[in-house]
């Protein structure tokens, strides 16, 4: 399998690729290569990522050098998909663009190879300067409450990233406040800019499974537990997430909730060793269900 893409802002330079598999993954590696310590962020299991510049620019190469057989089959025999290249990334970031999620901007990506254990790949992204990820945005937000204008636009952000992901078959599998990257300038707008990372693991089919829904809604659940939600502010993003609004979430899908709510609870007591602060009759998602349709009204 040969795959390429090349943006034009990374073609030009004496140094530059010329437009082909080959030659971009060997230029991918002659950076990775030349990468100074400090510039590279993961190296092992057969990818490597780091940061580099390219005409006055930063950007992030993931590199795939193949993880083998032997990585394969523990990950099938641990009931996991194994992450065999570039392509998950590449193909989800173009299908969420598509959908209008905001995400990576795509400079370069090649596969070469047949073999899937061997597989070399590679995918450039932009890097998404002057951002913070939301995990450090809301870190104090139970101590510091931000304004409401400002909770409202960011709940109302994630719920419908998640809804339009979900809506079209992609699940993400690392599904964290820590992997949205916000743009805080963007917060006067109405729909600020709020960018969805890491999706190397991501999967796409015409329909969304639900255990992987499920998972991806109780991983957000779960790494936005300690910043001070409120039964209102879950009500707020399944009202958002949910395309029969409110009601069908406290009906038809009542069910999901729940099982939203058990396991982010459940990962966090894994994680955490003790219940969350936030499980109150007023922060949880059963509160919220049972609160009716009025309860969730700005």
């Amino acid at each position: 399998m040969t795959k390429y893409f090349l943006r034009q802002d990374l073609a030009t330079g004496t140094d530059a690729p010329r437009a082909e598999a080959a030659a971009v993954l060997d230029w991918a590696e002659q950076l990775a290569s030349h990468a100074a310590p400090a510039d590279v962020y993961r190296n092992k299991e057969g990818r490597k990522t780091l940061r580099f510049n390219w005409q006055g620019r930063s950007w992030f190469l993931k590199l795939h050098s193949g993880i083998g057989w032997g990585e394969i089959f523990k990950n099938l025999l641990q009931m996991r998909f194994p992450v065999l290249g570039a392509a998950n990334e590449y193909s989800a970031i173009m299908a969420l663009e598509k959908l209008g999620v905001d995400t990576l901007s795509v400079g370069a990506y090649a596969s070469l190879g047949e073999n899937p254990a061997r597989r070399h790949s590679m995918i450039v992204t932009e890097d998404l300067v002057d951002t913070v990820s939301l995990e450090d945005y809301c870190a104090n937000w139970a101590n510091s409450p931000p304004s409401f204008p400002v909770r409202l636009k960011i709940i109302r952000k994630l719920a419908d990233s998640a809804g339009r992901m979900h809506g079209a078959g992609i699940n993400h599998r690392d599904f964290y406040i820590c992997h949205f990257h916000l743009d805080e300038s963007t917060l006067v707008n109405r729909q600020p800019t709020c960018y969805l990372i890491d999706l190397h693991r991501a999967q796409i089919r015409r329909r969304t499974p639900r255990r992987w829904q499920v998972k991806d809604l109780a991983g957000l659940y779960f790494s936005a537990l300690d910043c001070g939600l409120t039964r209102r502010d879950l009500l707020r993003f399944m009202r958002c997430y949910t395309p029969g609004g409110l009601r069908q979430a406290q009906t038809a899908d009542a069910a999901l909730w729940h099982d939203v709510e058990k396991r982010a609870l459940a990962l966090y007591r894994k994680e955490h060793g003790r219940e969350p602060s936030a499980v109150a009759p007023a922060g949880s998602l059963k509160g919220g269900l049972e609160g009716g349709v009025n309860g969730g009204r700005d």
